[in-house]
């Protein structure tokens, strides 16, 4: 399928020349997705997807325009192309917009080292509806869970190549193994639900289905009686399958895309420390068997391992050529784009330096806070960095989990809070985003 993806991407560059494009890159994807839901034991839903969808962008002058399609027919490639150069030719001018120098185009990498795609092939229905089943009734028999709202599991594979009209050319596949659970314990208000799901690359690599559902059903049932906390100042602990989202802000407030609008609360902290003293973000685009890891960027540059933050001093900003371009800076690699659209900044696989403490550790260090386990809903300024968000979790008291709550929100300046947090030791190796539990010693709490 790769060649045949290969060749649609050389049919709509040379349908774009013919139509009178200047300069045009071509995307087409081939995916197929799988999924399995039961209840009760049985079986509750299948679905299947599959199809190829194709992209294309052309440059006329300074100006361009961008069309997709899932009809491959040389008809239709014709068609999009000359519907593409019409639609560039009536946008307004862009000074940035440019393809890669051809000298600094991807070459030679090593797609066999990445292993993104597991070549054991696609399950069988059957064995992702037994997985579904024993997630399901691994969650059941956990003691105090009334319920199991859903038991999943799902595989897809996906095919991607990119052509660029001066001289790149270049695809990869990639798969997904994944299974998940949700329960439920107490019936009417005093419902409480929580989950556990697990993805990896290579199915080889999965937890059990039965550990996923006993997960999930131990997370529910230590959730029973959940109340309201105390209102105040405290120590909240961000639990490592949350964490992430913290990071995930940072690396929003630093995308070229952000800056150029003059939007972000780090606008000006350039060369400025962001984290503590000790504390690196690192890019690492090429880590085997995980799921943002890449070859090539959207605009077919070599992607690179990249120091985000340097011992706690932001070293730069999350670029693609044309955010460069407008800020004066070169590219970091980081072009991503899918078939409708053009390219756009994104990061790969994150990093954050890991503290020396444990989990329990960092709730014993906070005294009384709250270890939060869920966020819900968000209220995030993305100027000034404000930020308040719905949590839910457990209170802690003289280091020790006293009991689980909810219907709380926390507050605090983005800014402020990552000069002050404190990583555990927690970070989980399988994760595009390896971020552990992060401390921080003090929040606005509102709670009951």
């Amino acid at each position: 399928m790769q060649n045949a993806l290969e060749n649609l991407t050389q049919q709509l560059l040379q349908a774009a020349r013919k139509a009178g494009a200047d300069a045009a890159d071509a995307l087409a994807v081939e995916g197929s997705a799988v999924s399995i839901d039961v209840l009760n034991g049985k079986l509750e839903h299948a679905e299947r997807s599959e199809g190829v969808d194709i992209g294309l962008r052309v440059m006329v002058g300074q100006r361009q325009a961008c069309v997709s399609s899932s009809d491959q027919s040389e008809a239709t490639i014709a068609t999009i192309a000359q519907r593409a150069v019409a639609m560039a030719r009536e946008a307004p001018e862009d000074a940035y917009i440019s393809q890669a120098d051809t000298a600094d185009l991807a070459r030679n990498w090593d797609l066999a080292a990445l292993e993104l795609a597991d070549p054991s092939g696609e399950p069988a229905p059957a064995q992702l509806e037994e997985d579904a089943r024993n997630a399901e009734a691994a969650a059941l028999a956990i003691n105090g869970v009334s319920q199991v709202q859903s038991a999943s599991a799902a595989y897809g594979h996906s095919r991607i190549h990119l052509a660029t009209s001066n001289g790149f050319s270049g695809g990869y596949g990639r798969t997904y193994r994944a299974t998940s659970a949700v329960a439920i314990t107490g019936t009417g208000s005093e419902m409480e639900r929580d989950y556990k799901g697990e993805s990896r690359i290579f199915q080889a690599d999965m937890p059990s289905p039965e550990s996923i559902g006993r997960e999930a059903g131990e997370r529910t049932v230590a959730r029973a009686g959940a109340k309201k906390p105390p209102s105040g100042t405290y120590p909240v602990l961000y639990d490592e399958r949350i964490s992430a989202g913290l990071v995930g802000h940072l690396l929003g407030a630093i995308n070229g895309a952000t800056i150029v609008r003059g939007g972000s609360w780090l606008r000006d902290a350039l060369g400025e420390r962001i984290l503590p003293e000790g504390l690196s973000l690192y890019e690492e685009p090429h880590r085997a068997r995980i799921s943002g890891s890449r070859p090539f960027d959207g605009e077919g540059l070599a992607t690179r391992d990249r120091l985000i933050v340097d011992n706690g001093v932001l070293t730069g900003w999350t670029l693609d050529l044309t955010t460069a371009r407008q800020l004066g800076m070169q590219t970091t690699a980081n072009a991503a784009r899918g078939t409708s659209s053009p390219p756009s900044p994104s990061v790969s696989n994150v990093t954050l330096t890991p503290g020396q403490s444990s989990h329990a550790d960092l709730i014993a260090d906070m005294g009384t806070g709250l270890l939060i386990t869920s966020l819900i809903g968000s209220t995030i300024n993305p100027t000034t960095g404000e930020y308040s968000r719905g949590a839910s979790g457990f209170w802690v008291e003289n280091g020790e989990i006293a009991y689980p709550v909810n219907e709380c929100t926390i507050a605090g300046n983005l800014r402020d809070m990552l000069m002050r947090i404190q990583p555990a030791n927690d970070a989980e190796d399988h994760s595009s985003r390896r971020v552990p539990s992060i401390l921080i010693d003090a929040m606005v709490l509102a709670g009951g």
